[in-house]
């Protein structure tokens, strides 16, 4: 698959293996668990100006995007939860780019994002480390995809998800010091 911008996927489009097993389930819950270490480490040392660097033209802030994160896996575990206590729920989706302008979301102190970031993972974590493989298999509806999702395509999705923002934030860091 071609990957169609490289400054909004650096690390390619998000490619789903419907043949992953159990090592995959654990690679993947893996790097959910790690995510909230690595983020805290990609934003630590950031100046206020680098934190309001746009990774690419019309793209968000490192700031939005370190704010975003914990917005969009706060959906993620819930819908995982939904759709391991109710048959193939319909979830609600939410309009991303539309929360990332929000003004906390904006202008708002990072280390509340990377403190929920981190709570949030050790509980999505524990909860995914409870699942039987067979659990993955269960799915949910995505109303604005029009289509039934897997736990396992969306644990892989998240994974990936935590990856292709921390590339964006290096991409963002390395303009501004380049």
């Amino acid at each position: 698959m071609t990957n169609p911008d490289p400054l909004k996927y650096p690390i390619g489009l998000h490619v789903f293996d419907q043949n992953a097993g159990d090592q995959e389930i654990k690679h993947w819950i893996a790097e959910i668990e790690v995510l909230p270490r690595q983020l805290f480490a990609a934003a630590s040392a950031l100046s206020e100006d680098e934190l309001e660097t746009s990774y690419r033209p019309g793209g968000w802030t490192v700031r939005q995007v370190i704010h975003h994160l914990p917005d969009s896996h706060l959906n993620a575990y819930t819908r995982f939860k939904l759709a391991v206590t109710e048959n193939c729920p319909t979830i609600r989706p939410y309009n991303e780019a539309r929360w990332a302008e929000t003004l906390e979301a904006r202008h708002g102190d990072i280390s509340i994002s990377l403190t929920l970031l981190q709570a949030l993972h050790a509980r999505w974590v524990a909860f995914l480390n409870t699942l039987h493989l067979e659990t993955f298999e269960r799915e949910l509806f995505h109303p604005e995809s029009q289509r039934k999702f897997t736990l396992k395509e969306m644990l892989s999705n998240y994974a990936w998800h935590g990856r292709h923002h921390l590339a964006h934030i290096a991409l963002a860091i390395d303009k501004k010091q380049g």
